[in-house]
């Protein structure tokens, strides 16, 4: 079953290569590669044309959220599955509701929610009603949560983002999750998943993007290695950091 709720700590680090060959050279033996453990995450982000969601989640509030599409790999076709995410942080804590749906279902679906806008004025000109509206998944909840987002805050796509990911869980708590995020890169136009995963890269000395997820407070032994190696947290959202540059 595929999971459409999550609920963690997410702590990010933003690391050199060599620190990540210092780590696991450390920690490997209480980790084992996770079941997607090498792979392509891209997405595409939705904001409104003055890209506030992603101005917002710079400003370090104690509430922010992102909406985005994402696949895992270059879909080979409109009939592959994608995610819709709506990815909430508050106080430290991520919560993370999403969808699958069929590529070609999430353009019908964005569709509709284009032709709800009413131009320049910012007014919505054709909302559906409720019960009338076409539901494109298997959990029409969160789909209408996802369509309540589009609404609220004008939504249209904005920035494509994609990296190369590799992920661990602790042998004994898979509830402990580490990844790995390398070739950070993102473009403004081709806005569609299955142009491709290229981009600008964002770090210029291949810098890498460490993300820890925990359900509960970190390990004793990854604690005793962070500190051994003097890694500490970094605030870095991708998405308003790619923002930030591009500006």
């Amino acid at each position: 079953m595929i999971q459409t709720i999550f609920k963690r700590v997410e702590t990010k680090y933003v690391i050199s290569e060599k620190q990540v060959e210092e780590l696991l050279s450390i920690i490997e033996p209480y980790l084992q590669k996770d079941q997607y453990f090498k792979g392509t995450n891209m997405s595409i982000y939705f904001d409104s044309d003055e890209k506030w969601l992603g101005i917002h989640s710079l400003e370090k509030p104690m509430y922010k959220e992102k909406i985005r599409v994402r696949s895992y790999g270059v879909p080979k076709s409109l009939d592959e599955t994608v995610f819709i995410e709506i990815k909430k942080k508050f106080d430290g804590v991520g919560y993370k509701r999403r969808i699958p749906m069929k590529l070609a279902d999430f353009y019908r679906f964005l569709e509709e929610r284009e032709a709800e806008y009413a131009g320049d004025d910012g007014d919505l000109k054709n909302v559906v009603d409720d019960k009338n509206v076409r539901v494109y998944s298997d959990n029409p909840q969160i789909e209408e949560e996802v369509r309540y987002c589009f609404r609220l805050y004008h939504l249209h796509p904005a920035l494509f983002l994609a990296y190369d990911r590799t992920s661990y869980i602790e042998r004994r708590d898979p509830t402990f999750r580490l990844t790995f995020d390398r070739n950070v890169r993102s473009r403004e136009k081709d806005l569609r998943l299955e142009q491709g995963d290229y981009g600008d890269l964002y770090f210029e000395k291949g810098e890498v993007v460490m993300e820890v997820k925990s359900a509960e407070c970190y390990p004793k032994w990854f604690v005793d290695a962070i500190s051994r190696l003097k890694i500490y947290p970094a605030s870095f959202s991708k998405y308003g950091r790619v923002l930030q540059k591009l500006e």
